[in-house]
């Protein structure tokens, strides 16, 4: 643990292209056992002032590249994570709690997409349309929408963070962004890089810090555009900052996501998918399965399976090597976990694993939460009706498949869902009647990078990823001419 220490030290705010000392250090704790990993310089009000000022002023230089010169270095950044993966992983595993492994995914998959923006920013293209009198001609034409506040979430925050990042670049926008307190350091790794790869002073500035920096962002006037990934709350506080100016926002919200499980479903695979999807990153992703809604004939074997499935499952240090889950990054996830069993049980749900803090002095000083599943959970329990957002899944007993698109569809939320079933064709059925912005059908995942992601009801507002998430960060301009008579000789 000592030696995957060494590369974490204080970091500053990064500011017109350099490291800034800040006044205000906080510290940066392991979730796996309270330690002190680094400090970090909060941002103040007055730093976002500065910031957003450089980013209109000597931003523009970058918003002038050509798209070619854009693409050079946004690869070069992403060739330089790359090259880097091995330490930033670890500075990531020893702020957040997720296992190193995760971690070096999550990184990889961030430099991706650094280079899929990279490229699609080549290929904003636009177009004649016709026009009513044939001695005019209309042009339209994608620009970059300016400045752009990036609020960055802890749960996957390098990934997160590249969602926001590398399109908004990509289109030619200079990005403010907020890295989250708890884990602000392997982000600050990233943005170093990406300014040693070239990125002029006013393209990128990196302020970490807490709810007062976010809200001076969202309430910033000389801000275009704000995007971020939170809890539906604080989408709406940001939406109400936002309005103030009428500043565009693209959010990335709430889940509660559910997972329908049909009766001619292979079990095994079903049960295997829910609980990786449930417990991946302990519970804290926007996607995780929180509910499984099965038909009473399976309801059973399929709960054995899942049983067995999570029994089986490694929890510990999550930078020591076969650990297959780590620490919950904060406290509160475990207090929210904690609090969502007690009321099921409360309420007539059957405890079939976990349920509590693990035994042992190993975990006394961490955050940790045992994968949990519960069974016969009725419809009015907490878990049913808001995200847990922490290693707990919920399993939902129903009679008939008309039932179960009712109870999956049964929340104010619309990000994500799954359906397992043999017959393809009703899989499909059911899946065209969920609520969701992305469904996956035999499958536990719903982000692709060449695809668009996001949420309907109150899951969020945008689209991320895709060639959807790069037009996000684009204004649409119409040119009316009127074109000169040409003489044509006969």
């Amino acid at each position: 643990m000592a030696a995957a220490v060494q590369p974490v030290s204080d970091r500053g705010l990064l500011l017109g292209g350099d490291v800034v000392d800040g006044t205000d250090l906080r510290p940066v704790l392991n979730p796996a056992d309270g330690t002190l990993v680094a400090r970090y310089a909060a941002a103040t009000s007055a730093d976002v002032d500065r910031a957003v000022a450089d980013a209109h002023e000597r931003g523009r230089a970058w918003t002038l590249l050509h798209p070619d010169e854009r693409a050079r270095i946004l690869r070069r950044g992403a060739e330089a994570i790359r090259e880097h993966v091995d330490e930033i992983a670890r500075v990531l595993t020893l702020e957040q709690g997720k296992p190193l492994p995760d971690s070096v995914k999550e990184i990889l998959f961030g430099a991706s997409v650094f280079e899929y923006y990279a490229e699609e920013g080549r290929r904003v293209h636009g177009s004649l349309r016709p026009t009513a009198s044939a001695g005019t001609m209309s042009m339209v034409s994608y620009h970059p929408v300016g400045v752009v506040a990036g609020i960055v979430p802890w749960n996957y925050p390098v990934d997160l963070y590249a969602w926001k990042v590398a399109p908004a670049l990509a289109a030619g926008c200079p990005v403010v962004v907020k890295p989250p307190e708890e884990a602000p350091l392997a982000i600050g790794m990233v943005s170093r890089l990406l300014v040693d790869a070239g990125l002029p002073p006013g393209a990128l500035a990196d302020l970490p810090g807490g709810a007062d920096v976010g809200r001076r962002l969202a309430a910033h006037p000389d801000i275009a555009l704000v995007t971020a990934t939170c809890s539906t709350a604080t989408g709406k506080a940001i939406m109400r900052a936002a309005a103030e100016h009428l500043t565009r926002v693209s959010l990335e919200l709430g889940g509660h996501c559910p997972l329908v499980v049909l009766p001619d479903a292979d079990l095994e695979l079903a049960a295997r998918a829910a609980a990786r999807r449930s417990f991946s990153n302990m519970g804290q992703i926007c996607i995780a399965v929180n509910r499984v809604i099965v038909l009473d004939g399976v309801a059973d074997a399929f709960v054995d399976a899942l049983r067995s499935e999570v029994a089986a499952y490694v929890l510990g240090d999550p930078s020591v090597p076969g650990v297959g889950y780590g620490p919950c990054t904060t406290a509160q996830v475990v207090e929210k976990a904690r609090s969502h069993v007690a009321d099921a049980v409360a309420r007539g749900a059957q405890l079939v694993i976990g349920g509590s803090e693990p035994d042992g002095e190993q975990f006394a000083a961490g955050h940790y939460f045992l994968p949990t599943v519960l069974d016969h959970v009725p419809s009015d329990a907490l878990v049913m009706t808001e995200e847990t957002f922490g290693p707990v899944l919920a399993v939902h007993r129903v009679s008939t498949i008309g039932e179960a698109i009712a109870v999956a569809n049964a929340t104010d939320y619309g990000l994500a869902a799954y359906v397992y079933g043999e017959d393809l064709g009703q899989a499909l059925a059911v899946a065209e009647q969920i609520e969701a912005g992305g469904v996956g059908v035999n499958v536990n995942d719903v982000s692709e990078l060449q695809a668009p992601f996001g949420g309907w009801k109150q899951s969020g507002l945008g689209r991320e990823l895709g060639p959807e998430g790069l037009h996000a960060y684009l204004e649409t301009r119409h040119t009316k001419v009127r074109r000169p008579a040409i003489a044509v000789d006969r």
